[in-house]
Formats: C-alpha cells, sequence, structure tokens
C-alpha cells in the first residue's frame, strides 16, 4: 500500500463520553482504524473513522469514575 502508516493518540484520562481522535498526516486518508478503553471497568463506546476520512475516533466510558483512559490508532495511506 503506497504510503501506508499506523499514528496513534497515546492513552490518556479523559472525561466520560469525550471524543479522542487521531489524524492522518497531510495528504493521507484513513483506511481503518481502533481505539482502546482502559480500567478495570472501562467500557469502549465507539471506535470510527472521521467524516472526512482522515483520521480516526474512539470514546469510551467507565462505570465507577467520571473519567476513562483512552488510546486510538489510525492507519493511513496515501489518497
Amino acid at each position: 500500500m503506497p504510503g501506508y502508516q499506523l499514528v496513534s493518540l497515546p492513552n490518556e484520562n479523559v472525561p466520560n463520553f469525550q471524543r479522542r481522535t487521531v489524524y492522518c498526516p497531510a495528504g493521507k486518508k484513513v483506511l481503518g482504524g481502533g481505539a482502546e478503553a482502559r480500567g478495570n471497568d472501562a467500557i469502549l463506546v465507539g471506535s470510527f473513522p472521521t467524516d472526512d476520512g482522515t483520521g480516526w475516533t474512539g470514546l469510551g466510558r467507565q462505570t465507577t469514575t467520571d473519567t476513562v483512559a483512552i488510546s486510538v490508532f489510525a492507519i493511513c495511506a496515501d489518497a
């Protein structure tokens, strides 16, 4: 795949249901991606491409706290 590149947004605690988005470098589009919710009671609520196809979004929640740790990954290639 020309210009294949994996980009990631490191794990970070954010408020429950806050979206985190990682974007492909300029001139590339997202082919796929994923997200991870970390914590004992973490639940991944969503993992999907951005509307314009340039990144990937993840969101989650914890059942016992107001914050959740979220990591997001995108597989990118030349547009």
